[in-house]
Formats: C-alpha cells, structure tokens, sequence
C-alpha cells in the first residue's frame, strides 16, 4: 500500500473516530428520546446520521491525502538527497521540513560528509600509492639504464677505442703493396668505427644524463660542453649568459640541451655545433644550430620522433614554445623560448 493511501485510510478510521466519540459524548450528556430523529431529520435530501458519516469520511480522505502527499514530498527528497550523496554531491535542507524530517536530514548530510571524507582519502591514500610506486619504477629504470651505460662504456666503447687506434695506425702506416681500393675501403672502416663511437657516446649521454647536481644551468652547461669538446671530433662553440632562473626551469632546459646534442652526435653527422642560451628582454632563449645532414621536419616518422617530442613536451611545461628548423644537407636550428615570470613576492621587493 503505498504512502498516500495509508494517510486516506488513517484519516478516514480518525475522522469517524472522532465523529462516533463526539456523538457518544454529546448522546450521553443530552439523551434523546426518539432515535429515530436521526433518520427522520434529512439535511441535503440526506438523513442527518447518513450526512454526518459521509462528512466525516469526506474530511478524513482530503485529510488522507494532504498528509500523505506531504509524506510522499519529503519521502522523495530524501530519496533525491541520498542519490546526490551517493554520487558525490551537496545537498540543501528543505526550510519547510518539520523537525523531525529536521533531524533525518541532518544524518543524510552527516552520512554525505563522512562518505566524501572516505572518498578523499582513498583517492589520497590511491595517490600516493601510485607516486610511490612510480618512484620505484623510476628508481628502477635509472639503476638499469645506469648498469647499462657501465657496462658499455667499459666493454663496448674501450672496444671501438682501441679498434679506432688500431685502424689510425694502420691507416698511417704505408704499405706499397696496398691496392686504391684497400685504401678506400681501410678508410670506410674507420669511418664507421668514428661514426660508431659517436653513436655509443650519444647512447651513454641518453642513457645516464648528467644531472645538475646542486649546480646552476650555465655551470652544468659549460661543464657539459667541454666534455664533449674533449671527446668527439666536434668544432663545439657556446655562448651562455649569466641569468638567474627557478630550478624546475633549469632542469628541462637543461634536458632539451642534452637530447638535442645526443641527436646531434647521432644521426646530424655535423663538423660544427653552437649553443647559445641568452636572455632577451623577459625572454630565455636557448638555442642549438649545427650544419649536419639536416632532414625534412614535415616527415611524419621526424614528427613522431621520441626525442623531439620529449624536449617539446618539456619546453611546453615550462610554458615554453619549441620550435625546429631543419634543411637537407644544410643543418638544423633547435630554439626553445620560456618566458620569465616574475613572482608576486619579487614584485613587491
């Protein structure tokens, strides 16, 4: 039986409840003496008993069904109020709420305000757990990539260092009996040997990047710079003005230089590399132009590149711009531009 109608058939069993209470009450303090005047007396066309029990039946089903939509009402907004708990949402109290409904509401929003404060700290405790464990994968990653560039750089790059050594020695040595096309081909093997060993410095340089390590970005640079000066067979220029920038800023851009020049020693086959990181204005402009076989930057296996697109990244999450230039046989301009922003605090100093 639903709400309404168990208010219409309280109110009907009420109200003739209290008419037979009333007519009994009032029967016994002034009896009468024909009962049959109850039947005789019509009001309406209707005897007056059969007028006063359909009055009363009457009142008690608009009474009913009053009361009982009412319910229904508040029954439906609770139902509403703990749908939005369910999903997350606030709820309001309705003002016309009787005080009883008063405290029923309050619970609802009692048990809102403890499902969402379960909510927000299993998201949390779901959070740091994955920050953790990307932490451990990280930690992971870095002592792999860092077993593997030791293990290279002690087998595999002594390897081609002493292969280069043994080919110049054999190169510079002369033989009468060696034949042009010996020649030629002794030298397309050094070749590759050089071109191998800088593939396997670009390698390491990706696989263990040199961190800052408590130094600033022109420190770290220069630093950077000089050994690579002293290992390839690189013209290695730079020009890197004194600055001051936020670490996170100088981390990535710091990271770009590093991919950019590991592509450089890779695939640019250059004679020639220079850096320049400079400031213009509120503009840091960190820029790398070398003259090597250059490619076509519209090629989508150049577009899709990894390395491109991690220093891209990087550069837009410092709220940069990465843009590359790049023409065949002419060479490769890499610039990225970060604007400087001020603090609120450095305003006001």
């Amino acid at each position: 039986m639903s709400t309404v109608s168990k208010q219409i058939v309280a109110g009907i069993l009420f109200s003739l409840g209290m008419v037979i209470f009333l007519s009994l009450s009032y029967f016994y303090l002034y009896p009468l003496e024909d009962w049959s005047l109850l039947w005789e007396v019509e009001i309406m066309d209707i005897p007056g008993a059969g007028f006063i029990l359909v009055v009363s039946i009457l009142i008690g089903i608009v009474f009913g069904i009053r009361t009982g939509l009412k319910d229904k009402r508040q029954l439906r907004e609770i139902e509403d109020a703990l749908m939005n708990v369910e999903q997350g949402r606030t709820i309001t109290f309705p003002e016309t709420a009787t005080s009883e409904v008063q405290q029923v509401w309050k619970k609802v929003d009692a048990l809102g305000r403890h499902l969402t404060d379960q909510a927000r700290y299993s998201q949390k405790l779901a959070n740091e757990k994955a920050e953790e464990q990307e932490k451990r994968i990280q930690e992971i990653v870095s002592q792999e990539r860092n077993r593997l560039a030791r293990e290279l750089h002690d087998s595999v790059s002594q390897q081609l260092f002493a292969a280069s050594m043994l080919m110049s020695a054999i190169t510079e040595t002369p033989s009468p009996g060696r034949t042009p096309h010996e020649e030629k081909q002794l030298g397309m093997v050094e070749q590759m040997i050089h071109q191998s060993q800088l593939e396997m410095r670009a390698l390491l340089l990706h696989l263990r990047p040199v961190a800052l390590k408590g130094k600033n970005l022109q420190e770290g640079m220069k630093e950077l710079l000089v050994e690579l000066a002293q290992k390839v067979p690189l013209d290695i220029e730079w020009k890197i003005e004194d600055m001051s920038l936020d670490k996170g800023i100088e981390d990535h851009l710091f990271r770009i230089l590093q991919e950019s020049v590991s592509n450089t020693l890779r695939h640019a086959k250059a004679s020639s590399l220079d850096i320049r990181l400079i400031k213009r204005e509120s503009i840091i402009i960190l820029r790398v132009v070398d003259d090597g076989q250059g490619f076509d930057v519209n090629e989508s296996k150049v577009t899709s590149s990894y390395g491109l697109q991690n220093m891209r990244e990087r550069a837009i999450e410092i709220g940069g711009t990465f843009k590359i230039i790049s023409v065949p046989n002419k060479g490769t301009r890499l610039e990225v531009k970060v604007p400087v922003v001020e603090n609120e605090g450095e305003k006001n100093d």
